[in-house]
């Protein structure tokens, strides 16, 4: 006899704060404009260092099994997930949003249910990569690694801003890998953008509905010598060192992209070893053949769908065209640059029919690898956003089949979440594209 799957409650929070299984209703998803019981095979522990948030003017939601009525009650508070890098959310929560209920803050919110004493959420692991795991690492030592570069390297403004700022404020993870010299180092450049995306965690608009963002922008441009230092520091002290270029305390670093390919052809010159990456929404494909012959070994793109319409809707372009970043993704794949997309992923809008289609054709265009990410931002607000500019033909397929068909179609393609330590050089993946 089959196994019987467990019954996943619904979790909400009392006025107090205090968070509860119910004890009747059953966990509800939400996928775009779809609520759905999720399937427990579906469903992943809650995974460790991962935070519960509680959705304030927001009515948790559930199923009644006996009914079939979806219900809710007074003074029950939604509550979602925040998990841990690594993994992606396939299902935001279902609630019921009062009068008045602020937007919320740029985070991803996947949906929570509880079952056998532990939490569940609607997402999958799609890096095992465990860089962005700090709960075994002492918050001392991370303070006391800082204030060593400090002393050392007081003069250098970039380093100084990363100690300062990307650790000490906003816990970065790339600045608090730095600090232990470990994995990727973060080299923000820029102080501009030619985007000004929805969810930007540096800068918003004056007139943006979301008055608050989680870091503040850089404030200074670093010269040749700050950068090259930094990245010597990282060479000597990690193995398999990655710098990247493109930080979410800046603006797009392609915006300065003659600044960082003078860095790198220094730094290359002095025989500097590792992964040269570039985290950029792909705008000005003139830098590419710059960079690359300068020592780049990867570029990492950012698109929060490969349909024109959609993604002009969310990055609101200054200066550049979708058509830009699809020439960069095949200048860079042509120069043997390893090419990721930064996939901002939300459930219901990028896992439909249409838009497996165009992201199937821009892969094809010389992309190696998706970096399964979440679009930070608050759902019901973005659904509503792109929804008012664009007519969805189908429903979203959810993640786990739109990742299955999309390599179908891409057999060469590799998935996850961090960028990978290619070396100073790698053959790419992906075929080279038609220019």
């Amino acid at each position: 006899m089959a196994k019987k799957d467990p019954v996943v409650r619904m979790v909400f929070a009392d006025s107090k704060g205090n968070i509860y299984d119910h004890p009747d209703l059953l966990m509800l998803t939400r996928r775009g404009q779809e609520w759905m019981t999720p399937r427990f095979s579906d469903l992943m522990e809650l995974p460790p260092e991962s935070e519960l948030m509680l959705l304030p003017k927001r009515q948790a939601v559930g199923l009644n099994p006996t009914t079939g009525d979806v219900e809710t009650e007074s003074g029950q508070t939604a509550v979602a997930a925040f998990i841990a890098p690594g993994n992606t959310v396939w299902a935001h929560p279902a609630y019921k949003t009062e009068e008045g209920a602020p937007l919320l803050p740029f985070f991803a919110y996947a949906a929570l249910g509880f079952a056998n004493d532990h939490f569940y959420v609607a997402a999958k692991t799609v890096d095992t990569d465990c860089r962005q795991q700090f709960a075994h690492i002492a918050k001392a030592s991370i303070a006391r690694e800082a204030n060593a570069l400090r002393r050392t390297y007081a003069n250098n403004r970039l380093l100084m801003h990363i100690m300062n700022n990307c650790v000490a404020r906003y816990d970065c993870p790339a600045a608090r890998n730095f600090a232990l010299g470990r994995f990727e180092a973060p080299l923000p450049t820029s102080t501009t953008c030619n985007a000004r995306c929805l969810g930007c965690i540096s800068q918003q608009d004056k007139d943006s509905p979301f008055p608050i963002t989680p870091q503040c922008r850089l404030t200074f441009i670093p010269r040749v010598d700050e950068i090259v230092q930094v990245m010597e520091i990282h060479s000597k002290r990690a193995h398999n060192p990655i710098y990247s270029f493109g930080q979410g305390c800046e603006g797009d670093p392609l915006t300065n992209w003659e600044l960082i390919t003078d860095s790198i052809a220094h730094f290359r010159a002095k025989k500097g070893p590792g992964t040269i990456n570039i985290n950029t929404n792909g705008s000005i494909s003139k830098a590419i053949v710059p960079l690359a012959t300068a020592g780049l070994t990867s570029i990492r793109v950012s698109i929060n769908s490969a349909q024109p319409a959609l993604y002009t809707t969310y990055y609101r372009p200054k200066g550049y065209r979708f058509d830009d970043v699809v020439e960069t993704i095949r200048l860079a794949r042509a120069n043997n640059l390893f090419v990721s997309l930064n996939l901002l992923f939300f459930p219901g809008i990028t896992d439909t029919e249409e838009e497996l289609e165009a992201l199937a054709t821009l892969v094809g265009c010389g992309v190696s690898m998706i970096q399964w990410r979440n679009l930070n931002i608050d759902p019901e607000w973005y659904n509503t956003t792109m929804r008012q500019s664009h007519s969805f033909q189908t429903f979203g397929m959810g993640l786990m089949l739109f990742m299955k068909r999309l390599l179908d179609r891409c057999p060469w393609l590799r998935y996850g979440y961090f960028n990978p330590y290619l070396g100073e050089k790698t053959i790419p993946q992906a075929p080279m594209p038609r220019l």
